[in-house]
C-alpha cells in the first residue's frame, strides 16, 4: 500500500450524515390548526434535537387520520412528490403510527417513516447515559416495538442506521416476539433490581426534606439546578439534555434540604415510557415540594402547565405542596414588548401579567429570569420559607439547631 494512501479506505458501516425531513400533521375534529401549528413546531424542535433538518411541513383537514395512510391518497401524493424533487430521507409524522401504517407509507414514499413517539424515543436513546436510563430506553423501545413487529420488519432484512434506528432498533433478529417478550421481562427485572438500590439511596438519605424541579422540556430545570445547589448538572437548549435524575444537597441559611432535577415532559409523551421511567420519576413522588418551572415565554405556556399537571396526577404524584416558578422573563419582554414603549408602560404590562397569573395560579408563583440571575434571591427565600415550615411540622425539635 502506498504511505499517501494511509487512512483513505472507503469506511464501512452504516452512512450517518445529515437527514433532511419533511413534518406531517392532521388537523382532525379535536384539533385546531393553530395547535397542530404548535404541535409541528414542537415535533420540528424534536427532529432538530435528533439532528435531522425539517425543509416543510404538510398539514391536511380530516375528521380524522385515514387508517391506511395516515393523511388522504391526494395529500400522500403531494409528499410523495416533494420527497422526490428534494432529496428527504426522512418523514415524520405528528402522532403515532401502527406498523401496517408505517410499511404501507414507507413502501409508498420508499424513505425512512417515523412517528412523534418513535423520534422521542431515539432522542432519549441518543442520551441514555447510566445503565438505569439504557435500561429504561430500551424498555420502551422493546414495547413500541411489539406490537408493530409485523407491519414494521422483516428477518434479515439489511441494517439501517441514523435517526429512528439507534439502540435494539439496529438489530432486526431482536425482533422477533419470542425474543422481545424476553428481553422485555429481562428488562424489567433488571429497572426493579435498580429501583431498589435507588429506595436504599433514598432511605439512606436520612430525614431531609425533599423538593424536585418538574416541568417542560427546555424551561431551565437544569440551569435553575446548578444555580440552587451550585453544581454543574448539564443543561443545553435542546429537549431532553437531562433524562437522569440528578440529586444535590443545598443549604440555604443552614436549612438543608435535598433538591432533584428530573427528566422534562412533553405533550403525547408514549404512555410505554412514562412506564419505563417509573423508578426515576419515583422522585417526585416521594418529594414533599414540587418546584413547577414554566417558560413564560413560550406562546402556549399555558398549555404546557396543564400537560406537566395532567403527567404529575398519572404517575400519581399530584396533591403535593407546588412552587411555580416563571422563568425566562428576559425571554418575554424580548419577545412580546414593543421596543418603542416607554419603561413605564412596560412596567405596568409586566405588573397586570403576574397580578392575573397570581390570581390564576395562587399566591406560591415566583417571577425569575435564571440566566440572567433576576429575583433569584426571592426565588430563595420563597424556598427556604417553604422548607422551613416543613421541618417545623415534622421535626419541630430541630428547629433550634438551625
Amino acid at each position: 500500500m502506498s504511505e499517501w494512501n494511509v487512512g483513505k479506505q472507503k469506511k464501512t458501516g452504516v452512512k450517518k450524515g445529515v437527514e433532511y425531513a419533511v413534518l406531517v400533521g392532521v388537523v382532525s375534529q379535536n384539533q385546531t390548526l393553530e395547535q397542530v401549528e404548535e404541535y409541528l413546531d414542537e415535533l420540528q424542535f424534536l427532529a432538530e434535537t435528533a439532528g435531522a433538518i425539517a425543509k416543510k411541513r404538510f398539514i391536511q383537514k380530516l375528521n380524522r387520520p385515514e387508517s391506511r395512510t395516515y393523511v388522504g391518497k391526494g395529500k400522500l401524493e403531494e409528499i410523495q412528490e416533494y420527497v422526490e424533487a428534494n432529496d428527504i430521507n426522512l418523514v415524520i409524522f405528528d402522532d403515532d403510527l401502527s406498523g401496517k401504517q408505517t410499511n404501507i407509507i414507507e413502501e409508498e414514499l420508499k424513505v425512512k417513516i417515523l412517528d412523534r413517539s418513535s423520534l422521542i424515543l431515539d432522542i432519549f436513546a441518543s442520551r441514555a447515559q447510566t445503565a438505569q436510563a439504557r435500561a429504561q430506553v430500551e424498555l420502551a423501545q422493546m414495547q413500541y416495538l411489539l406490537p408493530r413487529l409485523r407491519g414494521l420488519w422483516t428477518h434479515l432484512e439489511r441494517q439501517r442506521g441514523g435517526i429512528g434506528m439507534r439502540g435494539p432498533g439496529e438489530k432486526e433478529i431482536e425482533t422477533d416476539r419470542r425474543i422481545i417478550r424476553d428481553k422485555i421481562a429481562l428488562l424489567k427485572k433488571k429497572l426493579e433490581k435498580i429501583e431498589l438500590q435507588g429506595e436504599t439511596r433514598r432511605k439512606n438519605r436520612g430525614d431531609l426534606i425533599r423538593l424536585s424541579l418538574v416541568g417542560y422540556t427546555n424551561v431551565g430545570k437544569s440551569t435553575l439546578m446548578n444555580f440552587l445547589s451550585k453544581s454543574d448538572v448539564f443543561a443545553e437548549d435542546k429537549l431532553f439534555a437531562t433524562l437522569d435524575t440528578t440529586v444535590r444537597k443545598v443549604v440555604l441559611d443552614r436549612i438543608p434540604f435535598l433538591l432533584s432535577d428530573t427528566v422534562g415532559f412533553i405533550r403525547k409523551l408514549p404512555t410505554h415510557l412514562i412506564e419505563s421511567f417509573k423508578s426515576t420519576l419515583d422522585e417526585v413522588r416521594e418529594s414533599d415540594i414540587l418546584i413547577h418551572v414554566v417558560d413564560i415565554a413560550h406562546p402556549q405556556f399555558e398549555d404546557q402547565i396543564s400537560v406537566v399537571s395532567k403527567t404529575i396526577a398519572d404517575i400519581k404524584a399530584d396533591g403535593k405542596k407546588t412552587i411555580i416558578v416563571f422563568n425566562k422573563m428576559d425571554l418575554y419582554r424580548t419577545r412580546y414588548f414593543d421596543k418603542m414603549l416607554d419603561p413605564e408602560t412596560k412596567t405596568e404590562i409586566e405588573e397586570e401579567l403576574k397580578k392575573s397569573l397570581i390570581k390564576k395560579h395562587g399566591d406560591d408563583v415566583v417571577f425569575i429570569a435564571a440566566l440572567e440571575k433576576e429575583n433569584l434571591d426571592g426565588l430563595r427565600t420563597v424556598l427556604k420559607k417553604e422548607v422551613e415550615a416543613f421541618y417545623l411540622e415534622r421535626y419541630p425539635h430541630r428547629a433550634k439547631f438551625w
